[in-house]
C-alpha cells in the first residue's frame, strides 16, 4: 500500500469526522476500525444533544454516518493496529498480522480504554506479556500461554496460538458461549495480577495462580501509551493542546481518548479540528521541503 497523507485509527464519531474533513481537504485517507462503528454509539437508545437531530437513536445516527461516508467515497479498512512507530517523516502502523501501513500523519480516535492495566502488566510487557497473539505466536512453540480476551473477536487469536503452543488457556472477560478448539482450555476466572516466579510469568486470578511462559492481554483497544511509544498521556487519556496535537509531531488525537466529557458531538468536533491540524502540518512540512530544495539548488549554482 502507498503511503497516505493521514491515517485515522478509530471509527467512532471522532474518527469518522476526521476522515470526512480530511477528504474534503483533498488528502488521501486511511480509515482503520470497525465497519460497525463503536459499540457505545450503536447501543445508545436516545441522543438528544447532537446538533440537527433533537432525538435520534445511536443506530439511526450510525446509519447517517455510513451514508455520509458513502457519499464521500470513504472506505473503512477493518483491521486492528497493535503498534504505531514514528519514523521521522512518516508513521508505520503495525497490525496483528505483522503487516505495516505508512502515513505522513496519524490521528488517534480509538476511544478510551476501559478498565485499568493489571498490576505487573506494564512491567512485563515485551518480557512475557504481549498484546498480539498472532504477532508473537512463533515465540511460544512448544510452550504454555494464557490468553485474556475481552470479546469474541479474540477467540481467533487464541485458536491461532494453540496451533503453535504446547498448551493454551483462555480467560474470557465477557459473558456468552465460547467457540474455541478443543485443545484450548477455558478458565472462567477473573485476572488480578501478573508477576514472575521461577522464570515463569504468573497470572494470579480469583481462583489461583497460573504459571506460564506467556500471557496475552487482548482488549478492544490498547492503552495509548503502549500503542504509540513516547506518547504523553495522563492515565488512560492522551495529552493534547487545543489543536488536538500530541507531543509527537504529526500525531494528533481526538474524541474520548483525550478526556471527558464523553459526548458524541464533542468527539465529532475534535475530529474536525484534528483533521484540519493534520492538513496544516502537512502544508508546513511541504513548505519546509520546498524551501530546503531551493536553498540546496542555490548553493549548487
Amino acid at each position: 500500500m502507498e503511503r497516505v497523507d493521514i491515517a485515522i485509527i478509530g471509527t467512532g464519531p471522532a474518527g469518522l469526522e476526521a476522515a470526512i474533513t480530511a477528504r474534503i481537504r483533498n488528502k488521501s485517507v486511511l480509515l482503520i476500525g470497525s465497519k460497525d462503528f463503536s459499540n457505545k454509539l450503536v447501543k445508545a437508545e436516545s441522543i438528544k444533544n447532537y446538533l440537527g437531530f433533537p432525538d435520534i437513536s445511536g443506530r439511526d445516527l450510525a446509519d447517517r454516518f455510513a451514508c455520509h461516508l458513502e457519499e464521500m467515497d470513504i472506505e473503512i479498512t477493518e483491521d486492528k493496529i497493535t503498534s504505531v512507530y514514528s519514523m521521522g517523516d512518516y508513521f508505520a502502523l503495525q497490525n496483528s498480522k505483522n503487516e505495516f501501513y505508512e502515513a505522513s500523519t496519524i490521528i488517534l480516535a480509538t476511544g478510551v480504554m476501559q478498565g485499568k492495566l493489571y498490576p505487573g502488566e506494564e512491567e512485563f510487557l515485551g518480557r512475557g506479556v504481549s498484546y498480539c497473539a498472532t504477532c508473537d505466536a512463533p515465540l511460544y512453540h512448544g510452550k504454555t500461554a494464557i490468553v485474556v480476551g475481552s470479546s469474541e473477536k479474540e477467540e481467533a487469536e487464541a485458536d491461532f496460538l494453540a496451533e503453535v503452543a504446547d498448551k493454551v488457556f483462555y480467560i474470557p472477560t465477557y459473558a456468552g458461549d465460547i467457540q474455541l478448539k478443543d485443545s484450548v482450555e477455558v478458565l472462567r476466572e477473573k485476572p488480578k495480577e501478573i508477576y514472575e516466579s521461577e522464570g515463569k510469568r504468573v497470572l494470579k486470578t480469583n481462583a489461583g495462580d497460573h504459571p506460564v511462559d506467556g500471557i496475552f492481554i487482548l482488549r478492544e483497544s490498547v492503552s495509548p501509551a503502549q500503542l504509540v511509544p513516547g506518547l504523553a498521556t495522563d492515565k488512560n487519556h492522551v495529552k493534547v493542546d487545543r489543536t488536538m496535537s500530541t507531543n509527537i509531531p504529526g500525531c494528533f488525537a481526538c474524541g474520548d481518548i483525550v478526556g471527558q466529557p464523553y459526548q458524541y458531538i464533542k468527539a465529532a468536533g475534535e475530529g474536525n479540528i484534528a483533521a484540519l491540524s493534520a492538513v496544516s502540518y502537512l502544508a508546513q512540512k511541504k513548505r519546509e521541503a520546498e524551501k530546503k530544495a531551493k536553498e540546496e539548488e542555490s548553493h549548487g549554482k
